[in-house]
């Protein structure tokens, strides 16, 4: 997000592939397989005003992962297809030896069927999108959307200060629309998920933002993801009612959202789904808890967005399973390819496998 952290850890990951240490690493860190976390796939540049820009990557470069996955040796599979292998099943078929990648794509964006869907078709390869509920049904409240937009269009923005009243911030510049955009997005981050929400909404109102009207025009429908889920190569999992970060929740509003958006996703493509992705995904909005929960529901698998492989030892921990992130700043072979070897997580990680706590 921060765009300074972006350009140091950019270098950081530059410095290990001219060293060619990821290399090196890669037989002790590249673990049994990988599981990547996608947003938005959108053709074309984004504008100079992007902030969101690392949730979205073109359909170009979807292609050129699929194909550098396949040329470096690695099976594309399904969710069950991973847990299968991590799991050892399959009767002694040598398949389940090989290295594999997920490919996962979170929220329900249009876009996922439009631009990413297509590419993996054509390609034959397995895809799995995790849906919020509240996009199909139209309530949900894109905030870090609707703080983008509002900056974009104005050159100061107020928002409420720490204590009590508001302040003002100049966005008047692109740097500074950066800057403010990171102030106001970690501000909002912090509160309470009611506060959070109140907090967009006053922003929505103050900027002449229609908050449902982006939703609407982001958002798959109920039609068009049952239509998905028939297609073998899809797999619908849930991914909350309201997409809140769910460490901020008391016990019974964890459960609700995670048993309720199973319960209406199955009630509209016909099955409940198997497999879960926790919001945000992060240590600060899941952990042990909802692990636990996800498994005492029955999912099969859940997602987070820690950064690592998924190597052996996770089969005991199914449900606090590490994504790595095809983040639209690093749309490019060489940053694949050093993300395939696991160094960089493994670094990052300490070498620590399983991030489960």
């Amino acid at each position: 997000m921060n765009r300074r952290k972006t350009a140091i850890f950019k270098a950081g990951l530059d410095t290990l592939h001219f060293t060619g240490a990821h290399r090196a690493l890669a037989p002790f860190t590249c673990g049994r397989g990988v599981i990547f976390t996608l947003h938005n796939v959108v053709p074309g540049p984004p504008p100079a005003f992007a902030p969101n820009r690392i949730l979205t990557i073109t359909p170009e470069f979807l292609e050129t992962v699929i194909e550098r996955l396949r040329s470096a040796d690695l099976d594309i599979v399904s969710l069950d297809e991973a847990v299968a292998r991590l799991r050892g099943e399959g009767g002694g078929d040598s398949d389940t030896d090989r290295r594999f990648a997920c490919l996962t794509f979170d929220d329900g964006y249009l876009d996922n069927l439009e631009h990413a869907f297509p590419v993996m078709k054509r390609h034959d390869a397995p895809m799995a999108i995790y849906v919020a509920t509240c996009m199909p049904d139209g309530t949900a409240e894109l905030w870090w959307l609707t703080l983008e937009y509002a900056i974009a269009a104005a050159d100061r923005i107020e928002v409420p200060a720490e204590g009590e009243g508001m302040k003002s911030l100049a966005c008047d510049t692109l740097e500074r629309k950066y800057d403010a955009y990171e102030t106001v997005y970690w501000q909002l981050r912090a509160m309470s998920e009611e506060d959070k929400r109140e907090t967009a909404r006053g922003i929505a109102e103050r900027a002449g933002i229609d908050m449902g009207a982006i939703v609407q025009s982001l958002a798959l429908t109920w039609e068009e993801i049952a239509w998905l889920a028939g297609d073998p190569l899809v797999t619908i999992g849930a991914h909350t009612v309201s997409h809140p970060a769910l460490a901020k929740l008391t016990d019974a509003q964890v459960e609700y959202e995670m048993a309720e958006s199973r319960r209406l996703i199955g009630e509209h493509i016909g099955k409940r789904p198997r497999h879960f992705a926790y919001p945000y995904g992060d240590a600060s909005s899941a952990g042990p808890r909802e692990f636990a929960l996800a498994a005492r529901l029955g999912f099969e698998t859940a997602v987070t967005t820690r950064p690592g492989m998924v190597f052996p030892e996770h089969a005991d921990h199914l449900t606090a399973l590490p994504r790595v992130s095809l983040n639209g700043d690093y749309q490019s072979l060489r940053y694949l390819d050093l993300f395939l070897s696991g160094a960089p997580f493994a670094l990052f990680n300490r070498f620590r496998k399983v991030d489960a706590a």
